[in-house]
């Protein structure tokens, strides 16, 4: 992760957050949450952390974050509960969800959820802080390699065992596919 930065780019940065540089970092990955906290310290970010879905809602709802850095899935829980606890006490909050599980429904249900964008992990302190700072409006550059065809069958499972509200059995049969199996598709990470 990426996390030098210099004192001309720390003062532009600041320009770019406002006022109000809150940030609520929820990630259950103890060590990288750790280096990104440090790393947005230094980008001029008042950083606060937690490690899971309840400590992440108990703090949206003591001090409500001006920014806030979501993993999708945690321990305890989905990280989408955190977007609706951060979203009921503050309404302008720039939420990004991050997960290593990414996927095509739970981003449309992140941003149904009030998050401005969704990345994929591994990104570094340089991809996140960008996504936070950018203006409304503002276009991400398109990726530079279309998804694989395995990456787009992923995909379909997934937004499927979200209609069926994760309902393996449900999600199986609809896909006509036997339920161990995709048990074992669920456990593993995103092909790339």
């Amino acid at each position: 992760m990426t996390d030098k930065i210099d004192s001309d780019s720390a003062s532009e940065s600041t320009a770019l957050m406002g006022a109000d540089a809150s940030l609520l970092i929820v990630d259950d990955d103890a060590p990288f949450l750790r280096r990104l906290a440090r790393a947005m310290e230094t980008r001029g970010f008042a950083v606060d952390i937690a490690e899971s879905v309840a400590e992440g809602i108990a703090k949206a709802k003591t001090r409500p974050p001006k920014y806030a850095v979501v993993d999708l899935r945690l321990g305890d829980g989905s990280g989408l509960d955190v977007i609706e606890a951060i979203r009921a006490q503050r309404g302008d909050t720039r939420i990004i969800m991050l997960t290593g599980y990414g996927n095509i429904a739970t981003a449309v249900n992140a941003v149904k959820l009030g998050a401005v964008d969704y990345l994929a992990k591994p990104a570094d302190a340089d991809d996140i802080f960008a996504a936070l700072v950018q203006k409304t409006g503002e276009r991400a550059e398109p990726p530079e390699n279309p998804m694989s065809a395995d990456r787009v069958r992923w995909e379909h499972i997934q937004r499927v065992y979200e209609m069926c509200e994760r309902n393996v059995s449900e999600t199986a049969r609809r896909l006509n596919m036997h339920r161990r199996t995709l048990q074992r598709i669920l456990a593993k990470r995103a092909p790339k």
